[in-house]
């Protein structure tokens, strides 16, 4: 039985260990999601906190507003 690899992002790249998708990857967002099930906000602070530390690492590399759609975006409650 294949053991489960969880998808942590790899710094300073952003990329993730398992897949190597951009963090967070489509595994990640899932696990995230039902990780703060209740807390919507506690996974924005979260996120928020995880973007800011990319942001450092990722100097110049994005445009503005990248990361918050790569971040945030899709944390929101609908």
């Amino acid at each position: 039985m294949p053991r489960y690899r969880p998808h942590i992002a790899a710094r300073p790249s952003w990329r993730c260990r398992v897949c190597g998708a951009a963090w967070p990857c489509s595994p990640a967002r899932l696990a995230l999601l039902g990780e703060y099930r209740e807390n919507r906000t506690g996974l924005l602070i979260y996120l928020g906190t995880m973007m800011y530390d990319a942001a450092g690492d990722l100097t110049g590399q994005h445009p503005p507003g990248v990361l918050a759609d790569r971040f945030l975006t899709w944390a929101r409650p609908r």
